[in-house]
């Protein structure tokens, strides 16, 4: 198996002494998203075609869906950390084109956000997940809505934040400095884990954290400032900690 990679040209190593607690992203770090999404949306298809069949076939057309997303996404800027709540409102804007009920969103809403909450752990998520949680506290930190006890992961976190909760999320610097604070630490003591460059790494080296830079593909590093750790999955973390 692939192990971790050296910090890279520029950045400064690792400091392993320094790590009295790690915070984690979720969504394509524990579990891969976009099937879990594919899903979701799956079953909220089916919901809208016994509830709202108007509605179920305005969605069918290509491109509708991403076009109310982001439509609603513009228009509703004060819910862009919002991610449940920008899709609640593309569904009852697809309610209100289509000629149907707009509070059938909220309950459209529940079956989809009930499906995303069915992850598909990565094989590497749980003995990752064991291993690092009888070493240092956890903190979940995520701008997604995914739920840590309804994913099943969340006997392994102290606890967790999200952008929706919070009020503001990643890259931004309050969401961290707030998760180390949950475990009694400043920012300098944590350890970042994450798979978006700037949101997780970018951001987390901005609050005073060091970054690892969870890579499952090939893709190079575009951005100034560089991450202390960069691995492949989840247990060259592991090794690279334990070492």
């Amino acid at each position: 198996m692939a192990s971790a990679s050296p910090a890279p040209l520029g950045a400064t190593p690792l400091d392993i002494s320094r790590i009295s607690a790690i915070t984690l992203d979720l969504d394509d770090t524990l579990w891969p998203i976009w099937p879990t999404i594919e899903r979701a949306e799956r079953v909220l298809h089916e919901w809208l075609l016994r509830e709202a069949p108007k509605t179920a076939s305005l969605l069918l057309t290509p491109g509708v869906l991403r076009e109310l997303r982001e439509a609603t996404a513009k228009e509703r800027s004060d819910l862009a950390h919002d991610l449940s709540a920008l899709r609640r409102e593309s569904i009852r804007t697809a309610l209100v084109r289509a000629g149907e009920d707009p509070a059938l969103a909220d309950p459209a809403f529940d079956a989809f956000f009930e499906e995303r909450q069915r992850v598909t752990l990565y094989d590497d998520a749980l003995p990752a997940l064991k291993w690092l949680s009888e070493r240092y506290p956890l903190v979940a930190v995520s701008n997604g809505n995914a739920d840590i006890h309804k994913t099943g992961v969340g006997r392994w976190f102290r606890t967790a934040f999200n952008a929706r909760a919070f009020g503001s999320g990643k890259p931004h610097a309050p969401i961290f400095r707030a998760a180390a604070a949950s475990v009694g630490l400043l920012p300098k003591d944590v350890l970042h884990v994450g798979d978006d460059a700037a949101l997780d790494v970018v951001g987390a080296l901005n609050a005073g954290m060091q970054a690892a830079w969870l890579v499952r593909d090939e893709r190079p590093w575009e951005h100034g400032a560089r991450p202390q750790l960069i691995v492949p999955n989840l247990h060259a973390l592991c090794i690279a900690l334990g070492a």
